[in-house]
Formats: structure tokens, C-alpha cells, sequence
């Protein structure tokens, strides 16, 4: 399919809330591959749709991925239906925050409701990693980066750096 381009950090469509998904088309199912090959190409776990330009909710992920072998799942407008427990997740990235690793306090289990890509509902209880994944695709469909989980300071620490590296083009 397509390798589609990443919007980065400090792009303001990022901040958007994503809107729902009310009929599964052909192209749904073209964003849905083309967002795996995306993030495959560039090694992530999970990827949201607005990351790729698309304001809809649509997210997919592959917690698994190993040796080539790729089983990525795809959540038409998911949502946390349940959530317990805290975990930090050490050292977690973005692909639309490009450079930036920080320690997050996340929930340690969820679940999640949605559709897949064929429209049948889906429910998905989640602890660890798939958790983490999970909770921070969601997270972008609704506006909220991995950039506000950090202090005010390395926020605009890393807001500066971001811009500076964007002027020097």
C-alpha cells in the first residue's frame, strides 16, 4: 500500500479531537493498511490516525511484532471503558514527538470498546505494554500528547528545541 507522512510535533491538527467513524468504507479499510505500513516503516507499536493527517478515530497496533512477523489490530472509535491500577511506563516515544522519551504514570489495565475493521464490536482487556499502547493512541484521538505528560519546564525545553530544529529547515 502507502507509506503515509507523520505530523509532528508542533502541528496543531495534533491537538484536534478526532471524529467517529459512522460508516466503515473502502477507504477505511485503505487507511486502515496504509497507517500499518506506516508504522511499521517506522518501527513503531501503535499509531492514530490523526498522526497521519486523517481526523478520524481509527487506531492500530502491534504489541507482538517480532521477527518480521506482522499482526497489527485496528479499533475503529475506541474507548476506555474501564480502567485500574497504576504503572509507570518507562522511557515511552511517539512517533509524532520525535526525540522525546519520558516516564508516564498509566493505567495498568484497561478495557476497551470499539469496532473492528469489519464493524463487529470489540471489547479488549488489556494490562502492560498493550495497555500503555492502547491508552496512548486513545489519547491522541483526543487531542492529548505524550508532550503534556511532562513538566511545564521540559515542555517548553523541548517546544524550543522542536522549533529551533524546524527553522534550521
Amino acid at each position: 500500500m502507502a507509506k503515509l507522512d507523520i505530523v509532528t510535533y508542533p502541528d496543531l491538527l495534533l491537538t484536534n479531537k478526532s471524529e467517529p467513524i459512522l460508516n466503515i468504507t473502502a477507504d477505511t479499510h485503505k487507511l486502515i493498511q496504509d497507517m500499518a505500513d506506516t508504522m511499521y516503516s517506522f518501527a513503531g507499536v501503535g499509531l492514530a490516525a490523526i498522526q497521519v493527517g486523517i481526523s478520524q478515530q481509527v487506531i492500530i497496533y502491534d504489541h507482538l511484532t517480532q521477527d518480521n512477523n506482522k499482526n497489527f489490530q485496528a479499533i475503529i472509535n475506541p474507548e476506555i471503558i474501564e480502567q485500574h491500577g497504576v504503572q509507570t511506563s518507562e522511557k515511552e516515544g511517539c512517533l509524532s514527538l520525535p526525540d522525546l522519551r519520558t516516564d508516564v504514570k498509566r493505567f495498568k489495565t484497561v478495557s476497551v470498546k470499539g469496532l473492528n475493521a469489519e464493524g463487529k464490536p470489540i471489547t479488549i482487556d488489556a494490562e502492560g505494554l498493550l495497555a500503555v499502547i492502547l491508552q496512548h493512541e486513545i489519547e491522541h484521538l483526543n487531542g492529548i500528547l505524550l508532550v503534556d505528560k511532562i513538566s511545564a519546564l521540559k515542555r517548553n525545553i523541548y517546544k524550543r528545541k522542536t522549533l529551533k530544529n524546524l527553522a534550521r529547515g
